[in-house]
């Protein structure tokens, strides 16, 4: 009893917060899959400040990468996962997923490609489309 009070009382000081679920918890589940020279789907559509979990499965037998620097710069990454992003990009190796909790960032459309030597030139190219 005295610690459900001293909570009670704990949360009506000002200034005081109460810690929100991670995305993960509450986020819708987004799949995409990386393959050979593509990304399923190639548009990703997001609506502004919702959370998310980008599940990202690489389905080919080589690596490839997720590279979204613009994105990934503009939304909140919970930050237990912004060590899976490196200069932008989410690098995956054949047959690996990989999930990322997020809040979608400020309406917009940003360029998603795989890095990898030619990926994007043979059609490994997408877009984040942020409404």
């Amino acid at each position: 009893m005295r610690t459900m009070l001293l909570a009670v009382l704990l949360l009506a000081l000002p200034g005081s917060t109460v810690a929100q679920p991670t995305a993960r918890s509450q986020g819708r589940h987004v799949p995409v899959e990386l393959s050979s020279f593509k990304f399923t789907p190639s548009t990703i559509i997001l609506t502004h400040d919702q959370p998310y979990v980008l599940d990202l499965t690489n389905r080919s037998s080589g690596g490839h990468d997720f590279a979204a620097s613009a994105f990934f710069q503009a939304a909140r990454v919970d930050p237990a996962d912004e060590g899976l992003i490196h200069k932008g990009k989410i690098a995956l190796k054949r047959g690996e997923s990989v999930s990322i909790r997020l809040v979608a960032p400020p309406a917009g459309e940003y360029e998603l490609h795989c890095s990898h030597f030619m990926h994007a030139g043979f059609g490994m190219k997408g877009t984040i489309r942020v409404e």
